[in-house]
């Protein structure tokens, strides 16, 4: 079974709205809405679990109820930290889904995401064992040498842009995050899976990504994500 975590347990302080970003409504829907839409589609996809910020438990509940979104199977609290909500994810899910099965980590603040993404993550998984969306960059690069400067160029075909969902086998996602534990990673690492990984030296394996699919963290991310939106109704898409 492929299973994907949507992640919500943040506050998005730095978008500026005054509540948790995740429940911001966009031409009539909170923006979680979109992503777990987003997952409810794929056919690849056989359940969803939701890790949710403590205090809008009952809203997000409301928000499964009234988009009818029948994969969502279990919908748990979050973390202080981004690592702290996937392992409460992963903790949940415990006796639920087998060490086999794929969970897809992604965060709910992405909900661009394609149908084609998702899908390809889950191949690459399947076949490598985990898998991230990654593209080369599309800007010129630099190795920054000072706080505002830079004498060295990088090539932008060698600099890999991840993003998610990040898809592993779930019995390998509990030994990653005891061990990063055991290890004292977890708070020095930045806030994504594959960070984990490559801070342990594991391999993380490429799968296909693109431009569109980004995270919802300035204000103007919402405005081209609105865009986005009403150019897809225009061209008569479905979300």
């Amino acid at each position: 079974m492929n299973v994907a975590m949507i992640l919500a347990g943040g506050v998005g302080s730095r978008a500026g709205f005054g509540m948790p970003k995740q429940f911001v409504e966009i031409l009539g829907h909170p923006m979680i809405w979109y992503t777990i839409d987003a997952f409810q589609r794929n056919a690849d996809v056989g359940a969803i679990e939701i890790v949710c910020i403590a205090s809008h438990m009952d809203a997000m509940r409301a928000i499964v109820e009234e988009g009818r979104f029948h994969k969502v199977r279990w919908i748990c609290e979050g973390g202080d930290t981004f690592q702290g909500s996937v392992i409460n994810g992963l903790e949940h899910l415990r006796g639920k889904v087998s060490d086999d099965d794929q969970v897809l980590i992604h965060y709910g603040d992405s909900p661009m995401v394609s149908d084609e993404i998702i899908s390809d993550a889950i191949r690459v998984c399947s076949e490598r064992g985990n898998a991230s969306p990654a593209m080369s960059s599309v800007y010129l690069t630099a190795h920054r040498d000072e706080p505002r400067s830079t004498t060295t160029w990088l090539d932008r075909d060698d600099v890999m842009v991840l993003n998610a969902p990040q898809a592993l086998r779930y019995g390998y996602a509990l030994w990653l995050y005891e061990e990063g534990r055991r290890r004292g990673l977890l708070d020095e690492v930045d806030p994504h899976t594959v960070s984990l990984m490559l801070a342990m030296g594991e391999r993380v394996w490429f799968s296909k990504s693109s431009t569109m699919n980004i995270k919802l963290t300035e204000p103007e991310d919402f405005l081209l994500f609105e865009g986005w939106l009403l150019a897809k109704e225009k061209r008569g898409q479905t979300t």
